[in-house]
């Protein structure tokens, strides 16, 4: 990850900025040129977002709470108002779509930016001396 021109931002800073959707080191650039594409680079600082690497983690995140989220109040209105279940159909979808698709660019730049601040890369295996 490149370091040049980096600024120590504290743990409630990287969480603003990231929420934000902003540049994990400035906070003025957008992170985003698109719903989910992460720009080049930093269009105030030149920060090189070439290191970012959220993978899976955004939607996983999502995914766990979202679907406890929907199952729990898909339960509550089955067993309060025990509608048909094209009703029932017609109102889960537009709650899933809503519960997933929403948080998940806020997640990702969330995720980004907290791997920025506390400069999180790639594993790399150490040689040792041979005893």
């Amino acid at each position: 990850m490149p370091t040049t021109q980096q600024t120590s931002s504290t743990l409630s800073q990287a969480i603003l900025r990231g929420l934000a959707c902003k540049c994990p080191r400035c906070g003025q650039g957008k992170l985003f040129k698109g719903f989910l594409d992460v720009a080049p680079a930093c269009e105030a600082c030149g920060l090189d977002y070439g290191f970012t690497d959220a993978g899976d983690g955004p939607a996983i995140f999502i995914i766990l709470i979202a679907g406890f989220v929907v199952v729990f109040v898909a339960l509550i209105i089955e067993v309060k108002y025990e509608p048909p279940y094209w009703l029932e159909a017609l109102i889960s979808l537009p709650m899933v779509l809503a519960a997933t698709l929403l948080p998940l660019r806020s997640t990702k730049s969330l995720l980004i930016s907290l791997q920025y601040h506390h400069k999180a890369s790639e594993g790399q295996l150490a040689r040792r001396e041979p005893r």
